[in-house]
């Protein structure tokens, strides 16, 4: 019996990231037709009167909505963040898009952790071989990893939110590594939303190549460099030893 009696409690553990696929897979096909840039231009009246009237709620029901975009991996965020810059301009737009996006991301990191990361990540520690040699060399380059992680485009969000938490990372490190490295991307986008008023008008679709573009994608890639140099100079150091030996 006493081997039976852990299986609820794992089940129980797992509901939240199980709620959290279910709720993304019905807002797959529900949510994708609703949450986008033609709806944003047809409403976008409706909205600039809402918060001309209602600032204050306007700035907490977004935050609200957006955080429950990125917590349940909701279609929509990137038309989010452009709402966020349509209506707030870029500042504050660009915090209350970078708080939305903070907080659906630790809401899924607890809940992938809470049902499988802690158990996984004690697995880590004490395997053997090469899972113990990933684990020790994640701990020891966590704030390198975790920036490099946000900062790197081609690194789905999502997976970004799920690694640390199936590593062990602490939800401290989480939090100031996710809100701290979504900042860059949050800005350019912000901005491009910040001028959807001038993209409506001339009846155009907003730009979202930006990021690709020199100005903005050179900066991006000097800040992944600046993350990864503790790890390329631990890398040095550790050939460096070998060599001297």
């Amino acid at each position: 019996m006493s081997d039976r009696a852990p299986a609820p409690s794992q089940w129980l553990r797992r509901l939240p990231v199980l709620a959290i696929g279910v709720v993304a897979l019905v807002g797959a096909f529900t949510l994708r037709d609703h949450l986008t840039f033609e709806a944003l231009r047809d409403n976008r009246e409706a909205l600039i009167a809402f918060r001309d009237e209602n600032y204050v709620l306007t700035a907490l029901v977004f935050v609200a909505v957006y955080t429950a975009l990125v917590g349940f991996s909701l279609p929509g965020a990137t038309i989010a963040t452009l709402t966020g810059g349509f209506l707030f301009s870029l500042f504050p737009g660009a915090l209350f898009n970078v708080l939305g996006a903070t907080m659906g991301a630790t809401f899924i990191f607890l809940a992938a952790r809470w049902g499988f990361g802690e158990r996984l990540a004690s697995r880590m520690e004490t395997g053997e071989g090469m899972i113990r040699r990933i684990k020790e060399g994640i701990d020891q380059n966590q704030w390198s990893m975790l920036f490099l992680i946000r900062l790197v485009p081609a690194v789905p969000f999502f997976a970004a939110n799920l690694i640390p938490a199936l590593v062990g990372v602490p939800v401290f490190r989480f939090v100031v590594s996710t809100f701290l490295g979504i900042i860059p991307g949050a800005v350019v986008f912000t901005s491009v939303g910040a001028g959807l008023g001038e993209v409506f008008e001339r009846g155009g679709t907003p730009d979202l190549g930006i990021l690709l573009e020199p100005q903005i994608l050179l900066p991006i890639l000097g800040l992944c460099l600046l993350a990864a140099l503790p790890i390329i100079w631990k890398l040095l150091r550790g050939k460096g030893a070998l060599d001297n030996g």
